[in-house]
């Protein structure tokens, strides 16, 4: 009788589940209700035509052919990269393989118009690389501008994830099914074909189509390098931001299509990620063996030039930044500090201070949440700890140019006037990136075993007070770890951002698209360098923290 009333008993935790779901209702339920609401609402009359309009019109409809073909292609040159790379790492031993994995990871989690931006320095019409072609084979190379840059800068962005989810998967593979075969005869690529690349599938499909979605979704890339060849995120912001003064209802019918498929490929990823599901227990690991002779010097020679590749980018943002300009848009011969003076002297370093500031502000609030929602879903569950799960997933697979159309649509009248402020943007950077945390602290919480709490129960203490001295402490590694990587992807943020700032509350990504539109590429440089730099510090304090030396996906 006593454990019935119990459970049926009103405790803090209900409260709190109660009230973090009436946040996410208002936060994230409203304002995607709001867009299905006015994509079906056409001069006070509900109605398809948007939809119709959509459909009937090549103009539009080939935006979203464009974006499946841009997505298709970079997905699989992902993988083909991706593949022999986690491969090569995990059966040879590379020299200096932490860096390696370090710089995957910084290539990752670079937003991708920065990307776009350096490759534009490099083989853009007036490029580093394009200016050696054009003189060494006398032609009149145009630029990577169109489908194959696009595709270019998504891959060379993206493979590093398929790599970073099959080489964890390999960690865990047994190498005896491997010698099993090798002692059968099996030569080295019969083993690959039939042992290894089917033991990973699992990780192959659920990489492939988190980049599938990253790619689909994003928008400052096609935006900066498409020129004519438009995809379905750009039509989305264009079309958003011609008819903000007015009718805005086939911007919102654009954001359920995308919505609609980016939700579907999430369902789908699920499924497969279940059908294919499998635990293997490495009773004797993969160990990397040392190769000898041209065999070795070609196996780091490919690994380096890949990751070289991947890290182009960076490199070619942060060597810039440190030439001499004129105003931030011509170069001139030899080194200075005048792109960072320029960003001071132009009073923009007021950008770098928003970034920190909204960025501090959010993740504080993520990691209360986070912790929260973790705990009572694995401690508490119920029908609402649930829907708190599923809801804090929605943000983060929703295209954040969707997620801002939507904030702008519900938070841009009374009772909650919130756009143009600081908030509006801490919000959204919560509800964005709130996800890293909640799986993070959820699966520590899957090694803490009930009877810690139990045992300060049974000793007096109460709940919360057994869950602040008890379980939080113990859940710290898992809740900072994901706090750091949930920093990253806040400060690297542009697609909501572009959407919702004003002049006062500009980020440093932001600050970077605006630049680089203007062709002032010196001070999209420092900015951009400032960001990396920020990121390869955070990430280089969550190994420190979490004594981890490499990131599970």
């Amino acid at each position: 009788m006593n454990k019935t009333k119990d459970k049926s008993r009103f405790t803090i935790w209900h409260g709190l589940t109660l009230a973090i779901f009436i946040l996410f209702v208002v936060f994230i339920g409203y304002p995607l209700f709001l867009v299905l609401y006015k994509s079906v609402v056409v001069n006070d009359s509900i109605g398809l035509s948007n939809f119709v309009k959509f459909f009937e019109r090549k103009f539009y409809w080939s935006t979203l052919v464009n974006s499946f073909k841009v997505t298709i292609v970079a997905t699989l040159i992902s993988v083909a990269i991706g593949l022999p790379l986690a491969y090569a790492t995990r059966n040879v031993k590379i020299k200096f393989s932490g860096a390696v994995d370090l710089l995957c990871i910084v290539a990752y989690l670079s937003p991708p118009f920065i990307g776009a931006y350096a490759w534009i320095q490099l083989l853009g019409r007036n490029g580093f690389i394009t200016k050696i072609i054009n003189s060494l084979f006398g032609i009149q190379y145009n630029g990577i501008y169109g489908f194959a840059g696009i595709v270019l800068v998504f891959a060379m962005q993206s493979f590093p994830l398929v790599y970073l989810y099959v080489s964890g998967a390999m960690k865990n593979m047994d190498h005896s099914l491997n010698e099993a075969a090798e002692s059968l005869g099996s030569s080295t690529w019969k083993r690959v074909r039939t042992i290894i690349v089917p033991l990973l599938v699992p990780s192959i499909l659920a990489s492939s189509l988190l980049v599938f979605m990253r790619v689909f979704s994003d928008f400052g890339t096609p935006m900066l390098i498409g020129e004519g060849y438009k995809t379905m995120p750009v039509l989305v912001y264009t079309q958003f931001m011609s008819e903000l003064g007015g009718d805005a209802s086939f911007a919102a019918a654009l954001c359920v299509i995308v919505i609609g498929i980016i939700i579907s490929l999430f369902f789908i990823q699920k499924y497969f990620a279940k059908k294919f599901n499998y635990s293997m227990t490495a009773l004797k690991p993969i160990q990397p063996r040392q190769l000898t002779g041209a065999k070795n010097i070609l196996v780091h020679a490919l690994v380096y030039f890949t990751v070289f590749v991947a890290s182009l980018p960076q490199l070619v943002v942060i060597y810039t930044s440190f030439l001499k300009s004129n105003g931030g848009q011509v170069f001139t011969k030899g080194f200075s500090l005048d792109s960072y003076r320029n960003i001071f002297a132009n009073g923009e370093g007021f950008v770098i201070g928003n970034t920190y500031f909204i960025g501090i502000i959010a993740i504080l609030i993520i990691v209360v949440l986070g912790v929260l929602i973790s705990y009572m879903s694995e401690r508490k569950p119920n029908a609402l700890t649930g829907s708190l799960d599923t809801l804090s997933m929605l943000p983060y697979i929703i295209p954040g140019s969707v997620l801002g159309i939507s904030f702008l649509f519900a938070f841009n009248d009374y009772p909650l006037l919130l756009s143009g402020t600081f908030l509006i943007l801490v919000i959204s950077f919560v509800v964005r990136r709130l996800a890293y945390t909640i799986r993070s602290s959820t699966a520590i919480i899957g090694q803490i075993s009930p009877s810690m709490e139990e045992a300060a129960v049974s000793l007096g203490s109460s709940e919360m007070k057994s869950f602040r001295d008890v379980m939080l402490p113990m859940m710290m590694p898992g809740v900072i770890s994901g706090a750091l990587m949930s920093w990253i992807t806040v400060i690297s943020e542009l697609s909501s951002s572009i959407i919702l700032y004003t002049s006062k509350t500009k980020t440093l990504t932001v600050a970077i698209y605006t630049e680089v539109i203007r062709g002032n590429y010196g001070n999209a440089a420092a900015f951009s360098t400032i960001l990396t730099l920020t990121s390869i510090i955070s990430l280089l304090l969550f190994f420190k923290i979490s004594g981890k030396k490499e990131i599970s996906l």
